[in-house]
């Protein structure tokens, strides 16, 4: 009995990585006074705004702290007054610590009133910060010296050093994600850095999408979406339109990102689309007719 053998070519289809952009949500009016960062408002349809309201650095006490409801309307920008250059917020229990220029400024959230101010010894452009949910414990960077700050029972001590251009920073169950110039680094419990991947330009505002990715941004304009392995998705450009994007904030519940224009003077809100795509391969089964 004599057999062919013949090849059958079958389409199989494999996922290949998921694709990523940003759906436009609402844009403010240019109102708000030179946003540098946002924060959600635990437990209230509404988001804190640090409100520069003049030069970057310059200690003129014209900032502070403004509200901005979910929703685009209702904003407050006089919440807070008497700050300088209020950049990075974090929120613990009671608390909203703000990064000011050279010291950590600490509000009670449910009576709107400054309740002291941390100076940090050495420190000249406080940037970012982020507060371990677990311990209260602040984190606040220097991008001028390139130190990362921690304060811990409101006694503040040099956590890190020789991370030039220091910015962004994100308290994650992972680590500490750090955004040093063009470098987006994981600090573990013994303050080893990982590399996860290069920016083309200095990053400002991480956060974690909830699967091991992070949405990072560039200040001149720039959003991505940073995959685990280290792969970029540009998501937003908007250095044509001179709106900045500062220090963001991603709600994963909503999957909305925040985005703080800077000298555009408007908060813009985003939300994350996710578009899963998948591909052909051929497969070769090989198969006996007689």
């Amino acid at each position: 009995m004599k057999y062919l053998a013949s090849l059958l070519l079958l389409s199989t289809p494999f996922c290949l990585k998921a694709q990523h952009s940003l759906q436009k949500l609402w844009e403010t009016d240019t109102i708000v006074a030179v946003p540098e960062s946002v924060h959600p408002v635990p437990g209230q349809p509404q988001l804190y705004l640090s409100l520069i309201d003049g030069g970057g650095w310059d200690d003129d006490a014209k900032g502070g702290i403004g509200l901005l409801d979910t929703d685009g309307t209702h904003y407050n920008g006089a919440w807070i007054t008497g700050l300088s250059a209020p950049k990075g917020m974090g929120v613990y229990g009671d608390r909203l610590y703000v990064a000011d220029i050279n010291r950590v400024v600490v509000i009670d959230r449910t009576k709107g009133l400054i309740l002291k101010k941390i100076p940090i010894e050495g420190s000249v452009n406080l940037n970012d910060i982020s507060v371990d949910p677990a311990n209260g414990d602040v984190y606040v960077s220097d991008s001028k010296t390139g130190k990362l700050h921690r304060i811990k029972g409101d006694i503040p001590s040099l956590y890190m050093q020789d991370l030039p251009g220091i910015n962004g920073l994100k308290v994650s169950q992972k680590g500490l994600y750090i955004l040093a110039r063009r470098q987006v680094l994981l600090a573990d419990a013994a303050k080893n850095t990982t590399k996860i991947t290069d920016l083309p330009n200095g990053g400002d505002g991480v956060e974690e999408v909830g699967n091991g990715d992070l949405i990072v941004s560039e200040w001149l304009g720039n959003v991505f979406y940073v995959h685990a392995d280290g792969e970029k998705e540009q998501l937003l450009d908007r250095k044509a339109e001179h709106k900045n994007t500062a220090d963001i904030w991603y709600t994963q519940s909503t999957r909305t990102l925040y985005v703080p224009g800077f000298n555009g003077k408007t908060v813009t809100a985003y939300r994350l689309v996710t578009e899963k795509k998948t591909e052909s391969s051929p497969h070769q089964l090989r198969s006996k007719v007689q």
